[in-house]
């Protein structure tokens, strides 16, 4: 039975550089034997099912086929089903948050990766909290993102092995997960 993944691109569609047209991203997936694949969004999200067992094998067979097929390359995280509904119920700070499109969540390749993001933790001032889980890091921009010194680090170069997405993309892409 195949394994259901979400995959997802940093730094993608974000001014004029990278583009991944979602039709082609959809394409390049199924050409790749993916199935029942679903984007969400113009930024690189994806849901599939894949017979193959390895995220990590998942992310380089993507990465390779988006610098060949597309010109692009950016990392690629996959996560299986289960691991980003951990990364839901994981989330420390889903109670706090009031409004889901400044709460982030950062997502990286490996456990090492995201214990790296903890530097960002003093980043974080006043009402803004940031919590590292397990599987993933959260950021509450309680001013708003633009605003937040911590934002700007993790989606800058601090965050350059991770790929964030707000809290209500998040639960966007479980609901899609979950319903292959």
């Amino acid at each position: 039975m195949p394994s259901r993944y979400a995959a997802l691109l940093r730094g993608v569609n974000v001014g004029g550089a990278k583009r991944v047209p979602m039709a082609e991203w959809r394409a390049l997936l199924e050409a790749m034997g993916c199935a029942k694949v679903r984007t969400l969004l113009n930024s690189g999200n994806a849901v599939f099912e894949s017979p193959l067992r390895s995220p990590a094998m998942l992310e380089a067979m993507i990465h390779g086929s988006l610098a060949r097929s597309l010109g692009v390359d950016v990392p690629v995280i996959v996560k299986p089903r289960k691991t980003l509904a951990a990364i839901v119920a994981g989330n420390a700070l889903a109670a706090k948050a009031t409004d889901p499109s400044r709460l982030l969540v950062a997502f990286t390749r490996d456990a090492e990766s995201l214990a790296a993001l903890a530097a960002i933790a003093p980043l974080a001032k006043a009402r803004e909290r940031f919590h590292l889980g397990e599987h993933a890091a959260y950021l509450w921009c309680a001013g708003g993102i633009l605003e937040s010194q911590a934002a700007k680090a993790l989606l800058g170069t601090a965050g350059r092995e991770a790929t964030t997405r707000n809290w209500a993309t998040v639960l966007k892409l479980q609901a899609l997960l979950e319903a292959l």
